[in-house]
């Protein structure tokens, strides 16, 4: 069979490696943006945490991410060119926006993440002063 010939299993290996290309993006915006989520679904907290620490060991300590083999692993399969680099450097910087601005947009990230976590912690406390006034003004089931 020639290699220019697309096979059903070279297409779905293709569209898999573009799914992984789509959560690899969505981890990313939950990343600088889950802490905002937990506002309305505080449970979300429990997950962006740990996300936001991998996160942070991916730049700080440099590891890899497992995403981007397996997108390289669907690419080859499909028979598709691998291009060099990670994820951020094939789909983020020079694409959308300059290389030079990667320092600051990770500032931004950080500066989000902190932002969203300090409201979900103001928002808590605001309600649990809600929940607690009746009680200490002696009214309420446990006055």
């Amino acid at each position: 069979m020639p290699h220019d010939t697309v096979t059903l299993s070279g297409v779905v290996d293709a569209a898999l490696a573009d799914v992984v290309v789509v959560l690899h993006f969505a981890f990313l915006l939950f990343v600088a943006l889950g802490g905002f989520l937990a506002w309305r679904w505080p449970w979300v907290i429990r997950i962006h945490v740990p996300a936001v620490a991998w996160a942070l060991g991916l730049v700080a300590i440099g590891y890899d991410c497992p995403l981007t083999p397996l997108e390289e692993w669907f690419r080859r399969r499909a028979g598709e060119q691998v291009a060099e680099g990670g994820f951020v450097d094939r789909y983020i910087e020079d694409v959308i926006y300059p290389e030079r601005y990667t320092a600051l947009l990770r500032a931004v990230v950080v500066v989000a993440v902190l932002v969203g976590w300090g409201g979900l912690v103001a928002r808590r406390r605001r309600a649990a002063a809600r929940f607690d006034a009746p009680r200490r003004a002696g009214v309420g089931p446990e006055a």
